[in-house]
């Protein structure tokens, strides 16, 4: 009970806190207002569906006999954890989408097909990671022990739908509408933000001051002593 309670205290502190760093975190990194807002969102929507089927399958039983449980209490740990995990990976394909929506929107400007090419260019990578994790976790639900059966079912059903139905259909249609104002921030207040970049970026060099690079070592020429000539009485 005092686990339970001291728990139960702290939740929200826990999780106003991962998701007030993870929104200063982005702001700094992708120098928008609105990015970082609506990553953070769409992570929240993503562990309130894993909290939604949990509830539902462990607590009220529903299709329970598929997995072998039967509806009960679940431990107050398991949340906290779960929000943990969730977000986390949630965040990394949140990332990995938006670094390439952005590196596309400063090289053409078009805020539209920017949004076109990163989904395009991140598809596979998140949906080829996303299923191997959704195997693994799923198969925590073959065990024994019930937290392993719940860790296992909600981790897998939110890796899931963020991979598919956030990151692949939400968040850029979202983006889509939202046009250009995905990139707006103040001017003085992007004067005040740190610069942190997730890639170091190499200088780029002016194309008057490129210097051809040799194919292969420059020749070497040799100067042998001419031997005198002698002159004919």
């Amino acid at each position: 009970i005092d686990i339970t309670d001291y728990l139960a205290k702290r939740m929200l502190l826990f999780f106003g806190a991962v998701l007030a760093l993870s929104f200063v975190l982005l702001l700094i990194v992708f120098r928008s207002l609105l990015v970082p807002l609506k990553a953070v969102l769409m992570n929240v929507l993503t562990i309130g569906a894993a909290y939604g089927i949990i509830v539902a399958v462990f607590q009220w039983g529903w299709a329970g006999g598929l997995i072998g449980i039967e509806g009960g209490p679940i431990n107050p740990f398991i949340p906290m954890m779960l929000f943990a995990v969730v977000f986390g990976l949630s965040m990394d394909y949140e990332v990995l989408l938006l670094s390439r929506i952005r590196e596309e929107y400063l090289r053409t400007g078009d805020a539209n097909t920017s949004v076109a090419d990163g989904v395009a260019s991140t598809a596979r990578v998140i949906t080829a990671a996303a299923a191997i994790m959704v195997v693994v976790f799923a198969s925590f639900t073959l065990e024994d022990m019930r937290e392993l059966k719940i860790f296992g079912l909600g981790l897998a059903v939110a890796v899931f739908l963020d991979a598919t139905l956030v990151r692949l259909v939400v968040v850029p249609a979202t983006m889509e509408l939202l046009g250009d104002r995905n990139w707006w921030i103040p001017k003085w207040f992007d004067r005040i933000l740190p610069h942190l970049e997730i890639e170091p970026t190499q200088p780029s060099v002016p194309a008057g001051d490129e210097q051809p690079t040799p194919a292969g070592p420059a020749p070497v020429s040799v100067d042998r002593p001419r031997r005198p000539v002698a002159s004919k009485a």
